[in-house]
């Protein structure tokens, strides 16, 4: 019987996989495009930086020319723990500064600092942005006509602003685009919220009211903001023509670091949201309670994932070195089917979302090994925690 047991324990842990499969199928249906709509809503642009002299200049100049009234936005640029001119730099762009009165961690210590400031003016929606951005020119644009139609918290697309530098950038950004295609636009389709990544976004002055400020603690504060919006039934709109492009690693070591430390944030902010989202959930909130308490139990599955693989091998070398070269042999060609599935999915995500491309061949490639790449991650993770930015 303890043979069967690695094969009981891989189908209970892939049971959370079968529900975000089943909500990717609403990708076949694209949702409906937001009216468009004159330009109503005032925006305070949000940049934090930390050392970013080299870059914040590039996403000023992108902000400062908007498809959208000058007379309606102003940009913030938010130095910290900087050793550079990065204040310099955003003034001479023409970008406003804002100082930090108490020391910085994380990207969360920034906003939760910056955001009384604005909240005391009379701005309507808050946009927040990584400082090696660029802003497509109808980012706002394409806010206001989202804000407009009713939406109070908002995600825009992500696109990777370097794909062709190494294997390592244009798999970012084909891990985007499968994002967008199978997570986001899904969720927009039936309901459900879009996956708040921490730049590009935007958020109604009322949310952030309500929820007294900008208040998370963990270096995912994309994630835990996302769990607060969950499970106070804030859902997060998706506006897909609403693009940030995004300076993305192009070392396959400062991506595992990177990566790495998401990968903590959202751990973290796990174990300090469930409890309110299952509250919410009890109370009624309903689905977006649910969908983001199953993302972010995502992370752990896939983390004991390894597990029923470890237990198969155990098994197998206690039974005899015949059946352990059997079980390799196994799992080597379910390791090779596994690659060329998920490089034939990078190519049909490139054909779609950079058509005839011919440029992203590396990311093809590289890209099964990317997504492979988050489980050990996960792992390290579950037992070593990041808390610092």
């Amino acid at each position: 019987m303890l043979s069967y047991f690695p094969a009981v324990l891989s189908i209970l842990l892939n049971l959370l996989s079968v529900y975000f499969l089943a909500v990717a199928l609403f990708a076949w249906k694209k949702p409906a495009p937001y009216p468009k709509a004159a330009p109503a809503c005032r925006f305070a642009v949000v940049i934090p930086a930390r050392n970013e002299e080299a870059v914040i200049g590039a996403l000023v100049s992108s902000l400062n020319h908007q498809d959208y009234p000058n007379s309606l936005y102003d940009v913030f640029v938010v130095p910290n723990n900087c050793t550079d001119n990065t204040a310099g730099e955003a003034r001479r762009c023409g970008a406003n500064v804002i100082s930090c009165r108490y020391p910085v961690r994380c990207k969360g210590d920034v906003l939760r600092q910056v955001f009384p400031m604005l909240l005391a003016r009379d701005y309507h929606v808050f946009c927040v942005f990584d400082a090696d951005n660029v802003a497509d020119r109808s980012f706002l644009r394409e806010m206001n006509n989202a804000f407009c139609a009713g939406a109070l918290v908002a995600k825009g697309r992500i696109v990777a602003k370097n794909p062709y530098d190494s294997w390592v950038s244009a798999c970012y950004d084909i891990y985007f685009g499968f994002f967008d295609l199978f997570f986001n636009q899904p969720r927009a389709s039936c309901g459900l919220s879009a996956k708040l990544v921490g730049t590009g976004f935007a958020v109604h002055r009322s949310v952030l009211e309500e929820l007294g400020g900008w208040n998370t603690r963990t270096v995912a504060e994309d994630a835990e903001f996302s769990a607060q919006c969950a499970a106070a039934g804030y859902r997060i709109a998706w506006v897909p023509n609403a693009v940030a492009y995004d300076e993305e690693p192009v070392s396959f070591l400062l991506s595992l670091t990177q990566r790495r430390r998401w990968c903590s944030g959202v751990m973290q902010t796990a174990r300090k949201a469930l409890p309110a989202l299952r509250k919410a959930l009890l109370n009624g909130r309903g689905l977006l309670a649910l969908d983001f308490m199953l993302f972010l139990l995502m992370p752990f599955t896939r983390a004991f994932s390894l597990l029923p693989f470890a237990l198969s091998v155990l098994f197998a070398a206690l039974t005899g070195m015949a059946a352990l070269f059997r079980l390799l042999g196994f799992l080597l060609a379910v390791t090779s089917l596994s690659y060329l599935a998920t490089a034939l999915l990078a190519a049909c995500i490139v054909s779609v979302t950079r058509p005839g491309d011919l440029r992203m061949w590396r990311g093809i490639l590289g890209f099964p090994l990317f997504m492979a790449s988050w489980v050990p991650l996960q792992v390290v993770s579950l037992f070593c925690k990041t808390t610092v930015w």
